[in-house]
């Protein structure tokens, strides 16, 4: 089982200084930390992960959360995997390998970064032509490149996507794409950071994010600990400060692009974006070539995560409904790219038309990317 501990001196480094971001996902000692973000940001704790169905649970409990972050951590729990193996030959250690993949790809449907580490993490043993020793090696080595990539890309990404972003601009995001979300820097947060580190002056309006609350508790919290101003407003403000020209763009994080850019999003995103290409304002996607997923034609196809409805029924651990009210949880909705103004990658921004674009994009990000 996870074990938790409070953050040591060093750790709290990350959250008592503007830094750029936070460490989300930090491997020691063959134990996976993981910052508990279903605590934020009540308490600091860290979780600490030993085998491969702590990291599992970790995923589908919401400890950990964000594409980027739970391919990360997938990829390391890959790495715990192949530590507790007894195996002594290298077939019967890749089919131990085989056997956790399948238990980490059924935590979170939606997010397909999570499933392409985990096969690249596979395909890496599979490469590997040496015993059991080396392919013990090869995968937390594979491991640590998509923890190193996944952190040059959010930064490249961030500097790109700075350019599309005023001076003065009052922004609206939903969910939260920070450094939480990521290894540390963020997606959409990481535009913010880095339009914020180039002296623009900002103003950042965070929905609340129903019903996990993921921008009261995370966004607000990040942007809190980086001294960037904002205002923390309801799922349903949006349109009111849209229609009274307080709000210039949005900017949002996504867990899957499909290849014409339709896009899968913390639910609500899509009414967000609805809204905003009413009010004539720009609506951003800013994510890794990694959560491109040129398999799948249109966002219809992508699958959509339930959850369980007590998310809907309780506000952090109390009910709120009455009891027999039965309750919905989609925890994704899917914006058609006809309302997205341009996806932000870590080479380039990409602007209609979107399926030339993505292919180029995943192309040019090659090796990091993946097509499945």
């Amino acid at each position: 089982m996870a074990s938790r501990s409070n953050f040591s001196q060093r750790e709290k480094s990350f959250f008592a200084k503007p830094r750029g971001g936070v460490k989300t996902v930090e491997w020691s000692a063959g134990i996976l930390k993981l910052i508990d973000q279903a605590q934020l940001p009540l308490r600091e704790e860290m979780l600490e992960c030993r085998r491969v169905a702590d990291v599992a649970r970790a995923i589908k409990n919401l400890n950990v959360r964000g594409a980027p972050a739970i391919g990360v951590a997938a990829a390391y729990g890959l790495a715990l995997a192949a530590r507790q193996s007894v195996a002594e030959s290298r077939e019967e250690l890749l089919a131990d390998l085989e056997r956790a993949a399948t238990e980490l790809r059924s935590t979170r449907p939606t997010a397909v970064n999570l499933a392409w580490a985990v096969e690249r993490v596979l395909r890496a043993a599979q490469d590997c032509a040496g015993g059991a020793a080396d392919l013990r090696q090869r995968v937390l080595a594979e491991a640590h490149t998509i923890w190193s990539e996944d952190e040059a890309a959010c930064r490249r990404l961030g500097a790109a996507g700075a350019d599309l972003v005023g001076d003065g601009s009052r922004i609206l995001t939903h969910c939260n794409a920070g450094g939480l979300a990521t290894v540390g820097y963020g997606t959409a947060l990481g535009v913010i950071r880095a339009a914020h580190g180039q002296g623009k002056r900002l103003h950042v309006f965070v929905d609340e994010t129903r019903p996990v609350l993921q921008g009261a508790r995370l966004t607000a919290w990040e942007l809190a600990q980086e001294g960037i101003p904002l205002t923390l407003i309801t799922d349903n403000m949006a349109g009111h400060f849209m229609s009274r020209g307080q709000i210039d763009l949005v900017i949002v994080g996504a867990d899957r692009i499909a290849a014409n850019g339709d896009t899968a999003n913390k639910i609500g995103t899509c009414s967000v974006a609805v809204l905003a290409k009413e009010h004539g304002l720009p609506f951003y996607v800013a994510a890794p070539t990694s959560t491109i997923d040129l398999a799948l034609p249109a966002g219809d196809a992508i699958p959509i995560e339930e959850r369980d409805p007590d998310e809907v029924l309780c506000v952090l651990g109390r009910r709120i409904a009455p009891e027999g009210v039965v309750a919905a949880n989609p925890a994704f909705d899917v914006t058609h790219h006809r309302y997205i103004t341009a996806i932000v990658t870590e080479v380039g921004v990409i602007r209609p038309p979107f399926e030339p674009a993505l292919r180029a994009a995943v192309s040019a990000a090659q090796p990091e990317a993946s097509t499945t």
